[in-house]
């Protein structure tokens, strides 16, 4: 198989070819079909993120074909249709597990990241944590559902049922799926951009926001809850003062910059400032199920697997409305 392999965090991925890989006991091998590229890609690739298995493939936004089944594979048939995400292993014993918080796992195992992901032709995962993927929607639009679209639904969810003003900050994959859901759940949704960011912010009034604005503005109402995507600390502090008391700030990333100081005064008044980490099962069945009914359209761009580089640059440079997808 071809596969783009990092080596050291700050370095380019590097195309080689290895064998592929065998399924072991209930494993299944999936040939890959499609692959979204994360921002948490991004964040492994640029060292953020300090404890990646190397060298590692990266990449968990997965769909293809499943090709073999490992022995004790029952829930899958070669042929059917799958979807990987960044939740590829956990313990089953810890307390996290045991009371329902598998995302919190003490000994997981992330695709991507410790566990070779999708920048490949093929993969290969443990089947419990593999998901059919219902509908029509082409392999390269079903791809950022699997981390964007699960990642943004479980803070959507945090964010509270009564919440019905919602503020985005920052606009790319997640962001342009939640907005989906929100206006499909009869949210209002505002959202707010990296200052001068008009395209971004023409792709959020296209995606159903009823405003769209700089970050460093104030919101032109009262909010009920906000969700930050952007890595960006200082994002938290004008979060807080733009929802209302009892309010709920939502921060969906797994990386962010250093959170300044704020004074107590924008947290009072019993508003919630919380994190969203990784995902559980049940978020992937729920949003799976959710989606295709709606249904959630997602915007991307594709490159070709040799260009997983030139993917990642796109990201980190902001040059992407919606989400970049590889296809090998």
């Amino acid at each position: 198989m071809r596969a783009m392999l990092l080596e050291k965090p700050g370095q380019l991925l590097k195309l080689v070819q290895r064998p592929d890989p065998q399924p072991g006991p209930g494993q299944v091998q999936v040939t890959i079909s499609a692959c979204g590229v994360c921002r948490t890609d991004l964040h492994v690739v640029d060292g953020d993120l300090t404890e990646p298995r190397l060298p590692i493939i990266p990449g968990h936004e997965i769909v293809g074909t499943v090709s073999a089944l490992g022995a004790g594979v029952d829930a899958f048939a070669v042929g059917d249709r799958v979807g990987i995400p960044w939740l590829g292993h956990t313990c089953g014993c810890c307390s996290y597990c045991e009371s329902g918080a598998e995302n919190l796992c003490d000994e997981p195992g992330f695709t991507g990241y410790q566990i070779d992901g999708g920048f490949a032709d093929k993969t290969v995962a443990d089947a419990r944590f593999c998901f059919p993927l219902p509908g029509e929607q082409r392999d390269t639009e079903v791809a950022p559902w699997l981390c964007a679209g699960l990642i943004g639904y479980r803070s959507l969810v945090m964010a509270g049922a009564n919440s019905r003003r919602l503020g985005i900050y920052g606009f790319g994959a997640a962001a342009h799926i939640v907005a989906q859901i929100a206006r499909f759940q009869q949210r209002e949704v505002y959202a707010f951009t990296s200052p001068g960011d008009t395209t971004a912010q023409a792709f959020a009034l296209d995606m159903g926001a009823v405003w769209a604005g700089d970050s460093d503005q104030s919101a032109p109402c009262e909010l009920d809850a906000a969700i930050i995507f952007a890595p960006v600390g200082k994002l938290i502090p004008a979060a807080l003062r733009a929802v209302r008391k009892g309010g709920i700030v939502v921060c969906g990333g797994i990386h962010m910059s250093e959170i300044p100081g704020f004074p107590y005064t924008i947290l009072w008044g019993e508003r919630v400032l919380r994190s969203v980490a990784n995902l559980t099962r049940q978020d992937a069945l729920d949003f799976l199920a959710l989606a295709p009914t709606i249904p959630v359209q997602t915007t991307i761009e594709e490159f070709p697997l040799e260009q997983a580089n030139e993917a990642l640059q796109a990201l980190r440079s902001g040059n992407l409305t919606g989400a970049a997808v590889l296809r090998p």
